[in-house]
């Protein structure tokens, strides 16, 4: 087995183990917030929050967990992070809060943070477990972005963050884009595009 570098694990994250394209766990907030890049943002530092917050107490408190109680366990540790980010959120930035709604809350049960904790931080020492979640986030955060991006220039013609308006183009807008139905289709084609290019390099080997 090879051995665990930070720089591997890292890149692991991002890549091999992408959340949404490789692992595919998470997609309901991924499907429901990436109208915006704003969305998308405030969705990806949130699970990135909570999974970095999670990982490195179960990876120092996993010899002194017993297994019989592993999971009940996680999964308080998990609803720690997750109410301080929602009290954060709400008090300091109360219209992404809004906009992202329920999804903030959910994320006690968001796949990617109880996978990670079970199969990564559960096994393996505190660095690598930071390494994981900052790997982990980033790919996560990278879709979230992606998606949101797509979705927001082609259904509304311009990228605003925060207020500032970053991206602008004359085009008619489809605001089919901003619908469920808009993300099925960014997701399934991004996902095509992804497995072909993984097709191929498996083809060139």
């Amino acid at each position: 087995m090879a051995e665990m570098t930070i720089k591997g694990e890292f890149i692991r994250g991002i890549i091999k183990d992408n959340p949404v394209f490789a692992l595919v766990l998470g997609l309901c907030p991924v499907l429901a917030v990436t109208t915006s890049v704003e969305n998308a943002l405030g969705m990806a530092g949130a699970a990135l929050f909570v999974l970095l917050g999670s990982n490195v107490m179960v990876s120092a408190l996993r010899n002194h967990i017993p297994p019989i109680t592993r999971l009940p366990m996680f999964i308080i540790i998990i609803c720690t992070f997750v109410t301080i980010i929602d009290m954060v959120m709400e008090a300091y930035t109360p219209p992404l809060y809004r906009a992202l709604g329920i999804f903030i809350p959910l994320i006690v049960v968001n796949c990617i943070i109880i996978g990670r904790a079970e199969a990564f931080a559960s096994r393996n020492t505190v660095k690598f477990s930071i390494v994981d979640a900052f790997g982990i986030g980033t790919g996560f955060l990278l879709v979230l972005v992606t998606i949101g991006a797509i979705r927001e220039i082609f259904g509304t013609g311009m990228i605003v963050i925060f207020g500032l308006h970053l991206i602008s183009i004359p085009i008619n807008p489809a605001t089919f884009m901003i619908l469920p139905g808009g993300a099925f289709m960014t997701i399934g084609v991004l996902m095509a595009m992804v497995n072909y290019g993984r097709i191929r390099k498996l083809r060139e080997v």
